[in-house]
C-alpha cells in the first residue's frame, strides 16, 4: 500500500482508519512530551472535590511535575522560614500522593505542611506499628471543608492517612486550568458530547455544501437561459 493511499483512502473504512491512527498518534506524542517535560506520570491531574478550594477549583485540570524538578518542593514551614513566594496562594507545595502507598486509586493534592519522624509520628500523632514512620503531614486548603490534616481525620476509602513517605508522592503542582478537568472525570458525557458536536458540524456542512450547490445550479440555469435569449 503507496503512502498515498494510507493518507487519501478512498474507502469510508479507510477514512475512519486513518482518523483513528492519527487521533492515537497525536494522543501519543502529547504524552510524550508532557512526561519529557513534568518527569512523572500522570502529568496531569483532574480535581474532582473542593478540598483545595478556592485556590484550586473543583474541576480544574493540574499539571503535576516530578518533585526534585524546577526547584524541588517545600513544606509550608520549610516556604515560612525561607521566605519562599506563596504557592496557590498559599505557603509550601502542594504535591500529589498515593494515601497510604495504596496503588489503583485516586490520588490526593493537598498542600505539604510540615515533616515528621517516626517518633513524632508515635508520640504527637498517634500512629503505632508500621504506621509510625517519619512523613510529611498534609492538608487542604479549604477551611470550611479541610479543618484537620489529613493524618488526623478518616477517609471512607483509605482509612487513616499515614504521613506521606517520599516513595509515595506522585508531584507537585505547578498550575491549574480550570474547568478542563471536567473532562476526563467524565468520559461519557464527554465522549456524547463530542460525538453530538461532530454530528451537528457534519450536519451544517451538508446544509451549506446543498445552498451552495443549489445556489450554483441556479447560477447556470440563468446563465443557459440568457444563451438562449440572445
Amino acid at each position: 500500500m503507496s503512502l498515498q493511499n494510507i493518507l487519501h483512502p478512498k474507502t469510508s473504512t479507510g477514512l475512519l482508519i486513518r482518523d483513528i491512527v492519527f487521533v492515537l498518534l497525536i494522543v501519543g506524542i502529547i504524552g510524550l512530551i508532557l512526561f519529557g517535560t513534568s518527569g512523572t506520570w500522570p502529568a496531569l491531574v483532574a480535581v474532582e472535590s473542593g478540598s483545595m478550594e478556592p485556590n484550586i477549583m473543583t474541576y480544574s485540570l493540574v499539571f503535576v511535575a516530578e518533585e526534585s524538578r524546577y526547584g524541588g518542593w517545600q513544606t509550608q514551614e520549610e516556604a515560612l522560614l525561607s521566605g519562599a513566594s506563596p504557592v496557590f496562594n498559599g505557603y509550601g507545595d502542594v504535591i500529589v500522593y498515593q494515601p497510604n502507598g495504596v496503588t489503583g486509586v485516586t490520588p490526593i493534592i493537598h498542600r505539604a505542611i510540615t515533616k515528621i519522624t517516626a517518633e513524632e509520628a508515635a508520640a504527637d500523632w498517634g500512629f503505632s506499628g508500621e504506621a509510625a514512620h517519619a512523613g510529611v503531614i498534609t492538608k487542604g486548603d479549604n477551611p470550611v471543608t479541610n479543618t484537620l490534616p489529613d493524618q488526623a481525620g478518616y477517609f471512607e476509602r483509605y482509612g487513616r492517612v499515614e504521613p506521606v513517605k517520599d516513595e509515595w508522592i506522585v508531584g507537585k503542582a505547578l498550575f491549574a486550568i480550570p474547568l478542563i478537568g471536567w473532562v476526563p472525570l467524565n468520559i461519557l458525557p464527554s465522549i456524547l458530547i463530542a460525538a453530538g458536536i461532530i454530528i451537528l458540524i457534519e450536519i451544517i456542512s451538508k446544509i451549506v455544501s446543498r445552498q451552495k450547490d443549489k445556489k450554483s445550479a441556479s447560477r447556470a440555469e440563468k446563465r443557459r437561459t440568457e444563451r438562449r435569449r440572445e
